[in-house]
């Protein structure tokens, strides 16, 4: 794919800063933008530390709240690396990103997205062990073994992460240099470049499809035993309350699938470009800030305890 303007392949131009476009370009939608993101940005710090404090109560110290602690340090991370540089956006003139702030933004969110893609296939793996073999349950999921889940996540996603950004910004980039986008993300980069990067394209798509296939095989085995095993049990109730303990995470699970796919596996003819702009806010705004609602209103251990908590709270 050749960029579609800016100066020829020869010209280069050594670019020190980048312009973000924003979610809109009309000056009347900025302050309702700005509220409506930052009411989002504050529902997701508060919903997320909220969950944080639930998940260390002596009650709920499984490795189950031990996934769901570190995804909610993931959303936190997640949210305040792509939303308060957007609320600034809205209200000021100057939408300048600089080159090693752009660099920097590009890593953490390839981190955070595919450190949190593994960390739900380790959850998942949790859920086929806690329904499948119950007995042998904190034999198998001990402290060790969760932490060597979570290390292993993180340490995938930084890989992935770092061989991406090297990759885009090994790029050159003649210009323009307006990134039309909200923040920097890979697609919007690769139209700045100068070269030809069909091939680059290429290996971001068999680059994505291998960082999801794994997590995405360990996510469906597990689920097919755990369904397997579900349908087993003979009573109604028995299945739903089984059931009931794996919704909230198969929920996550499609929202970050689901986006992650739209935006990096869609053919380029698909969507507009104003619509490609707002299908990132699935995981960087909206997923963030929907994960402790959908983990607090379908677990009565949860909510038995958020309640316990807020009251708490209110009492001081």
């Amino acid at each position: 794919m050749k960029p579609t303007e800016g100066p020829e392949p020869g010209n280069h131009t050594l670019l020190t800063a980048f312009v973000l476009s924003g979610l809109s370009n009309h000056p009347e939608l900025q302050h309702l933008l700005f509220f409506t993101f930052c009411l989002m940005y504050t529902f997701t710090i508060i919903g997320n530390l909220l969950i944080f404090m639930v998940t260390v109560h002596p009650t709920l110290r499984t490795p189950m709240y031990f996934f769901l602690r570190v995804l909610s340090f993931l959303d936190i991370s997640t949210a305040s690396t792509v939303v308060p540089k957007m609320l600034v956006n809205f209200l000021s003139e100057d939408r300048s990103i600089s080159y090693t702030g752009c660099a920097t933004q590009l890593y953490c969110v390839i981190f955070l997205g595919t450190t949190e893609w593994y960390l739900l296939a380790a959850m998942a793996y949790d859920r086929y062990v806690a329904i499948c073999k119950p007995l042998r349950y904190s034999v198998i999921m001990n402290s060790r073994v969760c932490h060597s889940l979570v290390l292993l996540s993180f340490c995938s996603g930084n890989v992935v992460s770092v061989v991406h950004t090297s990759w885009v910004f090994t790029l050159p980039f003649c210009g323009p240099k307006k990134i039309n986008y909200f923040f920097c993300d890979i697609p919007p980069l690769i139209m700045l470049s100068c070269t030809d990067t069909s091939f680059y394209e290429k290996q971001i798509i068999t680059a994505t499809v291998l960082v999801i296939f794994a997590p995405f095989c360990l996510i469906l085995v597990s689920y097919a035993c755990v369904i397997s095993n579900i349908l087993k049990i003979s009573s109604t109730e028995g299945r739903h309350k089984t059931f009931s303990t794996c919704s909230s995470h198969l929920t996550v699970v499609t929202l970050h699938c689901g986006s992650g796919t739209l935006i990096y596996l869609q053919p380029k003819a698909s969507y507009s470009q104003d619509v490609k702009k707002f299908l990132p806010l699935i995981y960087t705004a909206i997923t963030p800030m929907l994960n402790p609602l959908i983990y607090s209103l379908r677990n009565k251990d949860v909510k038995e305890v958020l309640i316990g908590t807020v009251a708490e709270l209110m009492k001081k």
